[in-house]
């Protein structure tokens, strides 16, 4: 371990705050599905990966700048959850909890493979003119690509917050994740809000894929690297908790990012995991989940 300097120490929380947004969103994604299916996902790095290939390939094919590609995405990999939860999810809300995982790690494999396949392990960048631009903040160095991910992550986040919040279909989606009988009770259908949440979760991650693709190598494995981090994101923060999700995503950015900064090489993860152990240990529920009864 080294102390770096201030200059460097500035960089890293820039750095880490803006990739923390990235997170944020792909941890939204994730939280929702758990709140409302109690369904844990681990199909949804794979989703973000195949928001990241559309990117690219409608980048490289159409010429269709990336953060404008989010038009095309979000609504594609959105009807692309919707199918994935009524032909193969449904099927096992039911079944016992080792089932629903082995579905979505089956789901996973099966996505990845194929992508290997038509697209080959080859890693990809985006070839943007601004992939390189920069603005330098007194002893910090901002890029762009990653300014414009932070801004457009947040802002899908808050519009999801606000859909939830004050819509109908949000309403019955939060009454379905808080109290299930009650929303029964109330006539709510709950094959529908299960659907409509896997979609809106999928969709999610895949337009954190596509924020991320103009400064992120896009390959078949990158999927791996971002459900890692989604799943502390969303235990820090607390299982079911979109705030949770937001902070938490924040939180681990900063870790990873300042933790780079001190722990060079492949340890700048244990700054991570040793938080996520920490509040495994001492608040189990996260820092905005509610406590077990």
């Amino acid at each position: 371990m080294y102390f770096p300097g201030i200059p460097l120490l500035f960089q890293s929380i820039v750095n880490g705050l803006l990739m923390g947004g990235v997170y944020s969103l792909v941890a939204v994604g994730l939280t929702l599905i758990f709140g409302v299916m109690k369904i844990i996902n681990f199909a949804h790095g794979s989703f973000m990966m195949l928001g990241m290939f559309a990117t690219y390939w409608l980048y490289v094919l159409v010429g269709i700048d990336p953060y404008l590609s989010l038009l095309l995405t979000i609504p594609i990999l959105f009807v692309f959850g919707l199918l994935v939860e009524r032909f193969l999810v449904a099927r096992v809300m039911d079944a016992p909890a080792q089932n629903q995982l082995l579905l979505t790690l089956g789901i996973s494999l099966v996505i990845e493979n194929l992508a290997l396949l038509l697209w080959s392990p080859n890693f990809r960048t985006l070839d943007v003119p601004y992939a390189r631009h920069v603005a330098t903040v007194g002893m910090v160095i901002i890029s762009l690509p990653k300014v414009i991910a932070f801004f457009l992550a947040l802002l899908l986040t808050i519009s999801l917050y606000y859909f939830l919040k004050k819509t109908d279909l949000g309403k019955a989606i939060r009454a379905a994740s808080e109290e299930k009988e009650g929303a029964l009770t109330v006539g709510i259908n709950l094959r529908r809000i299960y659907y409509v949440a896997f979609g809106i979760g999928t969709a999610c991650v895949g337009a954190a894929g596509t924020v991320a693709a103009p400064f992120f190598y896009v390959t078949p494995h990158v999927g791996g690297v971002f459900v890692i981090i989604a799943f502390v994101v969303v235990v820090l923060g607390g299982m079911g908790s979109f705030i949770g999700a937001l902070a938490g995503g924040l939180i681990v950015g900063l870790a990873e990012s300042i933790g780079a900064a001190f722990i060079p090489g492949q340890l700048k993860q244990f700054t991570i995991y040793s938080i996520f152990v920490l509040v495994l240990l001492f608040k189990p529920e996260g820092l905005f989940g509610k406590p077990s009864e």
